[in-house]
């Protein structure tokens, strides 16, 4: 759907594309809270992934998220996932936002490039990874080892808790390590998708 305007721009284009025009109320009107610019499309299903599709190679990445629920974070962390190359992350099935609206706005394209598995439970999920290979590493601010060192170039899944209440109990019994983000500058804590973005260029960078 586009308005008359990008209609006739679109079509100059690509003549051969479908195009219903609407008036740019309609368009407001079927995407509400969205800046659309004229023009909307309706997207394929994205495919389904299940945990067995993550290969643990050494150097490989995965992003776990326990109940992080703001749509913008989880979107600029999917975003982030992407930039530092993550094979793919893991949100539960509740507790999660769907990948649609604002989230898919904030992660400016991720949402087609990083494969995301949904999970019943977490915590059975690290069973499964670790059988498979897979190392996690949970971020915890109050974790005596830092990052850097908890790191050592395996297959990792980096496990990052709500900003509230950070890793549930559960979940963080499943890890095998927690780790900090050292911050020299005293600051008590940091957003979970800046402490992400951090996090995945601190695993992305190579080790023996």
């Amino acid at each position: 759907m586009a308005t008359a305007e990008r209609a006739a721009e679109l079509s100059k284009r690509f003549p051969k594309l479908a195009i219903e025009t609407v008036d740019s109320q309609r368009l407001a009107n079927l995407l509400p809270g969205a800046v659309h610019q004229g023009v909307a499309l309706r997207p394929g299903e994205l495919p389904q992934v299940d945990l067995e599709s993550f290969a643990p190679e050494k150097g490989a990445v995965l992003l776990m998220l326990d109940q992080v629920t703001d749509p913008q974070n989880v979107g600029a962390l999917l975003r982030s996932a992407a930039a530092f190359g993550c094979v793919g992350v893991i949100l539960q099935d509740r507790n999660a936002p769907q990948l649609t609206g604002a989230l898919a706005k904030a992660a400016v394209g991720a949402v087609d490039k990083i494969p995301v598995a949904r999970v019943v439970n977490l915590s059975r999920a690290l069973d499964q990874l670790a059988d498979m290979g897979w190392r996690a590493v949970g971020l915890d601010g109050e974790a005596e080892a830092t990052l850097d060192s908890a790191l050592d170039g395996s297959a990792t899944v980096l496990v990052m808790g709500s900003e509230g209440s950070g890793l549930r109990r559960l979940v963080s019994e499943h890890c095998d390590v927690l780790a900090k983000i050292p911050m020299p500058g005293g600051f008590e804590s940091l957003n979970v998708s800046a402490a992400g973005a951090i996090a995945l260029y601190e695993a992305s960078r190579p080790r023996p």
